[in-house]
């Protein structure tokens, strides 16, 4: 598992480690019952607080991408395909209104973004 923290990020550490964990969960990078290093551990490897990692690691169990077993750890729950469908409709929304102002910007009509879509993927009428 690798995450990354930056610094310069706008983003608190706690959302950069629940983010990238997430994404990999999501991308099957990790895989269902794949254990996660210990909150000591990863916050020891990243140089930051256990409390940090323990917020990451809580958000992601409150969400359902992970469980943990007393004694033994945190790992990567079964896959909830309905939730990994929400995520990913989540992310088309933020991407579609992201496009929807751009388009606005350009005075691009309805037609002509559906013309668009068609042509990136290949379903050209």
């Amino acid at each position: 598992m690798d995450v990354l923290i930056n610094n310069r990020s706008g983003a608190p550490i706690y959302d950069q480690i629940y983010t990238q964990i997430k994404a990999q969960i999501i991308s099957g990078a990790l895989t269902q019952d794949s254990p996660l290093p210990s909150i000591r551990s990863l916050a020891k490897d990243l140089h930051i607080s256990v409390i940090t990692t323990k917020r990451a690691y809580d958000e992601l169990e409150k969400e359902g991408f992970l469980y943990t077993v007393a004694g033994k750890g945190s790992f990567v729950a079964p896959r909830n395909t309905d939730l990994i469908r929400e995520e990913n409709l989540r992310q088309i929304e933020a991407h579609l209104r992201q496009a929807a102002l751009l388009a606005a910007q350009c005075g691009l009509s309805r037609r002509e973004i559906f013309e668009l879509y068609d042509f990136l993927t290949g379903e050209e009428a």
